[in-house]
């Protein structure tokens, strides 16, 4: 078995550097998900309460409820708003069979999130608490996930900047297995409500605040990097020290004095 231990440390730590930006992705999609007042935002940013008819106060609580199915049981979407007068379902068939899609979607999303720190908090605690191993390679492996995660954000922050409207299809395409993401926007209240430009300041942000944990991290592994690099010199110099001591005081009877009569 011991054989094999070093393929499975190799493995283990791979797994690790892909673990980490995957830890902090999908807890930021996590956090936006969750977040009623980015709802909110765009609400009022692209004045869905004129292409909805539907009062603000009404989308606002709207927004909360999508936010609890997210993490309810509750398999498809109701929703009653009150639209000056008449009480009437926000969403169609249509509508709602997308959003249990994208309930599962975002369910995949959460379980992933849990995964994978999970896995960083084991790996860490089980490599460099148990066996003692030296935080210095915990920081460059940090740093190795964080260079694969600085790549996804920045492939991600091109499509958005360069023909988002095309990776947002194509997006929709991959992830979902039907059409109903293809929503009429003078009809459909989801696309009124979340129109592709919200999505688009969304990506942006989920950008910004990767890259933002990413450059914390960052600073933490560079720190300790550095940190840790002068006693090791100062180390290597006292042992070099030691080493031409030593063979001094080893020649010196070789080359002394000369014996006494």
């Amino acid at each position: 078995m011991s054989r094999y231990l070093p393929a499975l440390s190799r493995v283990a730590t791979v797994v690790f550097v892909l673990a980490l930006p995957t830890a902090l992705i999908t807890a930021n999609v996590r956090f936006l998900a969750g977040e009623p007042r980015l709802f909110d935002y765009g609400f009022r940013t692209y004045d869905a309460e004129q292409t909805t008819g539907v009062p603000m106060p009404e989308l606002q609580r709207a927004g909360r409820e999508m936010v609890d199915y997210f993490e309810n049981d509750e398999e498809t979407l109701r929703i009653v708003v009150n639209t000056g007068g008449d009480e009437v379902a926000l969403f169609n068939a249509r509508e709602t069979e997308h959003m249990e899609d994208v309930k599962g979607l975002l369910r995949l999303v959460f379980r992933l999130n849990e995964v994978a720190v999970a896995y960083v908090l084991t790996y860490v605690t089980a490599t460099f608490v148990w066996s003692r191993k030296p935080m210095r390679a915990l920081a460059q492996q940090s740093l190795a996930g964080l260079g694969a995660g600085l790549a996804l954000v920045a492939a991600v922050g091109a499509f958005a900047v360069t023909g988002f409207e095309a990776a947002w299809e194509r997006f929709h395409k991959i992830a979902f297995r039907n059409d109903l993401w293809q929503l009429d926007p003078d009809r459909d209240r989801l696309i009124q409500m979340f129109p592709e430009p919200f999505w688009q300041d969304m990506t942006y942000l989920l950008g910004v605040m990767t890259v933002a944990e990413v450059i914390v991290v960052l600073a933490l592994s560079l720190g300790y990097l550095l940190a840790d690099r002068q006693p090791r010199t100062r180390r290597s110099g006292l042992e070099r020290r030691g080493v031409e001591v030593a063979s001094e005081a080893t020649a010196a009877p070789l080359g002394g004095t000369e014996p006494r009569a």
